[in-house]
């Protein structure tokens, strides 16, 4: 069984930062889930175009209010606390965050725990 909290994770591979976002990546690849889980903060302002080429990724809002575009189509979410958004087509998208949001997302295949996004947004 594996159990760990977000402070088991701060200041190890699984803690990644950037320009106004913070993600605690509690499951990796080597917990052998097959999954990663994070638990990201976006906060107020952030805006950036992701792109998981390798990954499917779906996202749960917990907290705060944002937008995701879909960027081969324009089309705009609104997304909020209680809403699900999940690129189930390796699709390239925009989140921005109005207010502060929190955000569970999970991944597959499951992250190493230390990738970075490259250029283009994928990791």
């Amino acid at each position: 069984m594996i159990v760990k909290s977000l402070e088991d994770v701060v200041g190890t591979k699984g803690d990644a930062h950037g320009d106004k976002w913070h993600s605690l990546r509690l499951l990796h690849q080597e917990d052998g889930m097959g999954v990663t889980l994070t638990d990201s903060i976006l906060e107020a302002g952030f805006a950036m175009d992701l792109w998981q080429k390798n990954h499917l990724e779906a996202c749960y809002c917990l907290e705060g209010e944002g937008t995701v575009e879909e960027l081969d189509n324009g089309e705009v979410h609104e997304i909020r606390a209680g809403t699900l958004y999940a690129m189930n087509n390796h699709d390239r998208h925009r989140i921005r965050a109005k207010t502060r949001m929190r955000v569970v997302c999970t991944f597959f295949p499951a992250l190493t725990g230390d990738e970075k996004h490259d250029a283009d947004g994928s990791l």
